[in-house]
């Protein structure tokens, strides 16, 4: 009797794990459905709002009021990387497939090879447009995403260009040591700034980190690494923060934008990967405990969405690399927030004004910010 009650303990214990087993994964399913369903109601409400396909551009608003007919690049980054992130859900990614290429496709309308180092301009080039002044912040995004894109697809291409844009931001790096807080990365070529910001170094440090992972060429994760040293060397704020930007006078903008907190870190993620160094994960988990308890569930509504998007695709990074519950809980109860209040049903559109158009910059977000919880997969290398 007692082998038979022993057995049966096993059994039971055996059929309570499957049924565990069962209804975790009954509980994830639906979020990861949720996910991809609201990522792709998002996009479609982008492609149909938004999208030229004859030219593979798209415009800055909806409804368009005069002005341009084509978004600035920044607002196209945004896009591909909604594109990008649709494509990297292993459900459904495959049907996004062409859509990538197409970005690609509709990226060389910007694309400046007369300069030296060359890159994007901040808008379409003739014949399409006039062209505009370079940002390296712009060419920052693109790069991430012609990374993976190419992780992706195997487009070569798209590497080799992402390479061609680090040689970019090198060339950006501030060389005159009588500057207040010497280096950095300047924020835009146009003669009427010569700020540099964190959002100029840490996703430049980013790019340098992935090309590093892909090539062990040391070059990358030098320059990363003095990238990234400038930021905590002169925009680390004494709450664990980041600073947007200083001045060549010295005086220095203290506005915390989640973009900044997230590039930084993700380059803290990367270069932990890089290196093994510890030091590094712990660094990211503190600006993402300080960042979280800086916004709370008040503050992050008061950023903009396309900031919140490459903040939460960080967070993601360092949950893959740590994981903690509680980053992805924040990213869900923001978007499906964002869902239930702004978005409005009738044309899936994001409504945060109703007296101004929708942009470009917060529909791509919104996709990308579903996209990626959907799409987001540990140890995934993303």
């Amino acid at each position: 009797m007692k082998t038979n009650a022993k057995l049966l303990g096993l059994t039971v214990l055996t059929v309570s794990l499957v049924l565990l087993a069962v209804s975790q994964s009954v509980t994830a399913t639906p979020n990861k459905r949720h996910n991809t369903e609201r990522a792709q109601a998002a996009y479609e409400a982008l492609q149909q709002y938004f999208y030229e396909a004859e030219r593979k551009l798209y415009g800055e608003t909806y409804p368009h009021k005069g002005g341009n007919r084509y978004s600035y690049v920044w607002p196209f980054a945004s896009a591909m990387q909604a594109t990008v992130a649709l494509a990297r859900i292993p459900e459904v990614g495959e049907r996004y497939a062409q859509d990538v290429q197409d970005r690609l496709d509709g990226l060389a309308a910007y694309w400046n090879g007369s300069k030296s180092p060359p890159g994007y301009d901040s808008y379409v080039r003739p014949p399409l447009g006039g062209g505009g002044d370079l940002f390296y912040d712009d060419n920052e995004w693109l790069a991430i995403e012609l990374i993976k894109a190419y992780r992706l697809t195997g487009n070569e291409e798209a590497l080799e260009r992402a390479k061609e844009l680090f040689a970019l931001f090198v060339h950006g790096w501030d060389a005159d040591e009588s500057h207040p807080c010497p280096g950095g990365v300047f924020w835009t070529q146009a003669p009427w700034s010569q700020d540099r910001n964190t959002v100029s170094n840490a996703p430049a440090a980013e790019v340098g980190l992935y090309l590093y992972e892909m090539t062990n060429d040391s070059y990358y994760l030098d320059w990363a690494k003095k990238m990234y040293d400038w930021v905590n060397g002169c925009l680390l704020a004494p709450n664990g923060l980041y600073w947007d930007h200083i001045k060549l006078s010295g005086e220095i903008n203290k506005t915390h934008w989640t973009y900044n907190q997230g590039t930084m870190i993700g380059a803290s993620v990367l270069l932990y990967r890089a290196t093994g160094d510890q030091a590094y994960l712990d660094r990211a988990a503190g600006i993402a405990e300080a960042a979280l308890n800086y916004y709370g569930k008040s503050r992050i509504y008061a950023q903009p969405i396309v900031f919140n998007s490459i903040f939460f695709e960080n967070l993601l990074l360092l949950e893959d690399a740590r994981p903690n519950p509680k980053y992805r809980k924040y990213i869900q109860d923001y978007a499906d927030e964002i869902w239930t209040t702004i978005r409005d049903p009738q044309t899936g559109l994001l409504v945060f004004d109703a007296n101004r158009s929708t942009e470009l910059l917060e529909q791509s977000a919104f996709a990308a910010i579903y996209a990626n919880l959907a799409g987001y997969k540990r140890n995934g290398r993303n």
